[in-house]
C-alpha cells in the first residue's frame, strides 16, 4: 500500500507559477504509476501563467474560487468542480477571491518538464 501525505511533500514553483506538492508521480513512487497527481495553490488576486501541457490534465477545485481559462473558453470554478484540460490546450486560472485556491492536478500521461510550455 502507498499513502502519501501532501504535508510531507516539499512544495515548488511550476512552470505557471502556482505552488505545487507533487503527491504521486511514477519517477518517486514507482514505475507501474499511470498518471502524476498533485496539490496546487494559487494566492489571493494571482493568477497562472497562459501555458499547456503536453499531458491531459484535470483539476478538481477544493477551495476558494477561481476563473478557468481553457483556449477559447472561460468559466467560474469553485469547490467540488472538476475542469477537464485536453492535451496542448492553453490555460491558466485566476484566484478570484480573498482566501487561497487551492486544486488537485491529475496528469495522464504522468507530467513531464519538458511537456509543460509558458506561453
Amino acid at each position: 500500500m502507498l499513502i502519501k501525505r501532501t504535508a510531507d511533500c516539499n512544495e515548488f514553483t511550476a512552470n505557471d507559477g502556482c505552488g505545487i506538492r507533487e503527491v504521486l508521480h511514477p519517477r518517486n513512487d514507482g514505475a507501474g504509476l499511470p498518471l502524476s497527481l498533485a496539490v496546487a495553490r494559487v494566492a489571493p488576486g494571482k493568477q497562472s501563467y497562459a501555458h499547456y501541457l503536453e499531458q491531459i490534465e484535470v483539476y478538481y477545485i477544493l477551495e476558494g474560487r477561481g476563473l478557468m481559462h481553457v483556449d477559447d473558453e472561460t468559466a467560474e470554478v469553485g469547490p467540488g468542480d472538476a475542469v477537464y484540460i485536453p492535451a496542448r490546450a492553453h490555460q491558466w486560472i485566476e484566484n478570484l477571491g480573498a482566501e487561497e485556491l487551492l486544486f488537485v492536478a491529475a496528469c495522464v500521461p504522468p507530467w513531464s518538464e519538458e511537456g509543460d510550455v509558458r506561453l
